[in-house]
C-alpha cells in the first residue's frame, strides 16, 4: 500500500535527524564566533512576525562555499549537508513590515558583503539542534536566540549597494537589474529576503524569496524569448547529480513549458507532480512548487542564449539516494548543467521522449499520462511531435 505524503516526509526527517545526531552536537553552545559566508535567513513561522538572523560557522576564513549553491554542483550530498550543519543560525523576532533598527541594518550590510565576514554571537541559551527539512531552502545546523551579535566591517558589493539605496526602484526591477549585472541568483534571493529592495520594504521569508526571485527573472526572460524564432530541431539534454536525474526535451514550437517530477518512497512506490504553462503563463500554482520556477529559469536562460523559442519538457526523477532535500537550488543548477551538455538531435518529440526515458526508471507511458503538452492543440503542430 502506498504511503501518504506525511509518511514519506517523516521518513525523510528521520534521515535528517540521523545527520543531526552525527554532527550538530559538535557546535551546540551559547556562543559562536566565525566567518559568515555571508549568510542570512528569514523564517516563515509566526508570519508576519518572523525569526530573522545570520548564519555563522565556528570557523574563520573563507567560508563562502557553505552558502553558495552555484558552487555545489559536483559535490556529494554528505558534503553539502555537512556545510549546512556547520552553519549555526542566530534568531530574533522581527515584524516583516518596514523592518528597521540596527539589527536589521547589520544583517543587510552582511548580505551586501563581498567576502566572508567575521562575526560573534552570544545566545540566550545553548544553540539547539533543529529538525529542518524543506524542499525549497537548503538546511542549516543548530539554532539559538541572540543575546548579542557583532559583525566586523566589510566592503559591500557596489551593484547591490546601488539598488539598496535606490528607494524609487521597485523590488522586481532591482532583482532584474542585479541578475543582468551577473549577480548570482542565490545572492539576490538573500538580499530580497532581508528587505533591501523596493519602495515599501519588508522582510520576505527565505523560502518565499527563493521562489519569487526565480519567478521574476524567468518571466522576464520568457517575454524576450517570445520575440524569437522557433528552434529547428528536437534536442535532448540530460544530467544527473545528488540522486536526481534530469532530462530536458526541446522541440520546435512556440513557447510552452512543462516540468514533471517522479519520486520513490522507501517501499518503491512512485509519486508524481507536474505543471504546464504556455505563453499565457500558469493557470494555477504548480504542483511542483519552487522546482517549476527554478527549472523554468534554467530553460529560459538557455533558449535566450541560443536565440530561439521552443517547447520544453523537463523530467526530474528523484531517486532514493536523495535522502535529505538540500533545497530547490539543485533543480535550477541541475537543469542548467543538463543544458550545458551536448544535446542529442532526434527526429521527433516522441523519439526524444524515448531517448530520455532510457536513462529513467519511470516508464514513458507514466510521464505521458500526466503531460498536458499532448493536449495543447492550439500550439503549432504539437501533435506532430508525439
Amino acid at each position: 500500500m502506498a504511503r501518504t505524503a506525511a509518511e514519506i516526509r517523516k521518513a525523510i526527517e528521520s534521515n535528517w535527524n540521523d545527520y543531526l545526531s552525527r554532527y550538530a552536537n559538535l557546535f551546540s553552545s551559547n556562543y559562536v564566533e566565525g566567518s559568515s559566508p555571508p549568510s542570512v535567513f528569514v523564517g516563515t513561522s509566526g508570519y508576519p512576525k518572523v525569526l530573522v538572523g545570520p548564519m555563522v560557522p565556528p570557523v574563520h576564513g573563507n567560508t563562502e562555499v557553505m552558502d553558495k549553491p552555484e558552487s555545489w554542483v559536483g559535490r556529494g550530498l554528505e558534503d553539502i549537508v555537512n556545510y549546512r550543519l556547520s552553519l549555526v543560525r542566530g534568531i530574533q523576532s522581527v515584524r516583516v513590515q518596514e523592518p528597521g533598527g540596527r539589527y536589521i541594518e547589520n544583517l543587510q550590510d552582511l548580505a551586501m558583503s563581498t567576502h566572508s565576514t567575521d562575526s560573534e554571537i552570544e545566545f540566550v541559551k545553548n544553540a539547539r539542534a533543529h529538525s529542518f527539512v524543506d524542499s525549497e531552502a537548503a538546511p542549516f545546523g543548530p539554532v539559538g536566540e541572540i543575546k548579542t551579535a557583532r559583525f566586523s566591517s566589510s566592503s559591500s558589493d557596489r551593484n547591490i549597494q546601488k539598488f539598496y539605496y535606490d528607494r524609487d526602484l521597485t523590488a522586481q526591477n532591482a532583482v532584474l537589474e542585479l541578475y543582468n549585472r551577473g549577480i548570482e541568483v542565490s545572492r539576490i534571493q538573500k538580499c530580497l529576503s532581508i528587505g533591501m529592495f523596493g519602495k515599501a520594504r519588508r522582510l520576505v521569508p527565505t523560502r518565499w524569496s527563493i521562489t519569487a526571485t526565480d519567478d521574476i527573472i524567468s518571466k522576464s526572460l520568457v517575454r524576450e524569448i517570445l520575440t524569437l524564432g522557433e528552434i529547428d530541431s528536437c534536442r535532448v539534454h540530460s544530467f544527473e547529480h545528488l540522486g536526481n536525474l534530469y532530462a530536458v526535451i526541446l522541440f520546435p514550437s512556440r513557447w510552452m513549458f512543462e516540468m514533471q517530477e517522479a519520486w520513490y518512497d522507501q517501499e518503491g512506490n512512485v509519486g508524481f507532480g507536474s505543471a504546464f504553462e504556455d505563453a499565457n503563463g500558469l493557470a494555477q500554482y504548480p504542483e511542483t512548487a519552487g522546482a517549476h520556477f527554478a527549472s523554468r529559469l534554467a530553460v529560459a536562460e538557455h533558449l535566450l542564449k541560443i536565440g530561439f523559442q521552443a517547447g520544453a519538457l523537463v523530467l526530474r526523477e528523484i531517486r532514493p539516494e536523495y535522502a535529505v532535500p538540500v533545497g530547490v537550488w539543485q533543480v535550477r543548477e541541475g537543469v542548467r548543467m543538463a543544458l550545458r551538455q551536448e544535446p542529442v538531435i532526434v527526429p521527433s518529440f516522441g523519439g526524444g521522449l524515448d531517448l530520455a526515458c532510457r536513462a529513467l526508471s519511470v516508464d514513458k507511458r507514466e510521464w505521458l499520462a500526466r503531460s498536458r503538452m499532448k493536449d495543447a492543440r492550439k500550439q503549432k503542430s504539437i501533435r506532430d511531435y508525439f
